[in-house]
């Protein structure tokens, strides 16, 4: 499999059609092709993204990832939660570059990943910072203004909510990347929080979904928030 990744040419097919459901900057454009070659070239030694995906990895990574700026246009400070391979927050930091005052803070406890995230962000030049550190830990002790916090394959929508709680209290806005079980998600979440979701259909196509919330209320003692899985 090593090999595989080694020798893999990215799809110039598949970029183009990423690029016109999301379209970006020709400076973007350049930060995102290092982005998805070093990655590949990362995929041989650290698994950074299920291998079946990297055919695609334009339109199932890099556009899934952009079209959350759609929801959040204003969005300066962005938190990225688990960044695992850097979906989103790599590719926010990739487009934030071009922002004055922006930042996006990349939140790893994978020490691999936590590395190849600093990799990509020096060799893009992407506007953002890598925390090696637990979720918990982490959003207990950020002091500051958060516009946007995201997460990716991460955890169940109950165990998220409860991971970005005190940051949407303080005004940020959630936006959860989620597969075709979002509904039975919600189901669940909603026997301990009072919510007020916005389903999105992903713009990339299947069965994908963003899950927006701008309030988040404890309803009763949620399942621990530990209870979480790596990328």
């Amino acid at each position: 499999m090593a090999n595989q990744s080694a020798a893999f040419q990215i799809s110039q097919n598949d970029k183009a059609e990423a690029l016109a459901l999301t379209p970006v900057s020709r400076e973007t454009e350049a930060r995102l092709d290092r982005y998805a070659e070093l990655l590949v070239t990362w995929q041989a030694k650290t698994n950074l993204v299920a291998p079946s995906t990297l055919p695609q990895i334009w339109t199932r990574h890099i556009a899934d990832s952009l079209q959350l700026l759609e929801l959040a246009p204003n969005a300066r400070t962005w938190v990225d939660l688990g960044s695992g391979g850097g979906f989103p927050g790599v590719v926010l930091a990739c487009v934030m570059a071009d922002r004055e005052g922006a930042m996006v803070h990349l939140v790893e406890r994978n020490a691999k990943k936590a590395a190849f995230l600093r990799e990509a962000l020096r060799v893009t030049g992407g506007r953002g910072t890598v925390h090696l550190a637990d979720i918990v830990d982490y959003v207990d002790s950020f002091r500051g203004p958060i516009d946007c916090v995201t997460a990716r394959a991460l955890a169940s929508l109950n165990v998220l909510l409860g991971f970005t709680e005190s940051l949407v209290k303080n005004g940020a806005k959630a936006l959860f990347l989620k597969g075709q079980d979002v509904e039975s998600e919600l189901t669940e979440a909603t026997k301990y929080w009072k919510i007020e979701p916005k389903l999105h259909p992903s713009r990339t196509g299947g069965h994908g979904w963003v899950a927006e919330f701008d309030r988040i209320e404890r309803r009763l003692a949620s399942p621990s928030a530990t209870q979480t899985a790596s990328k």
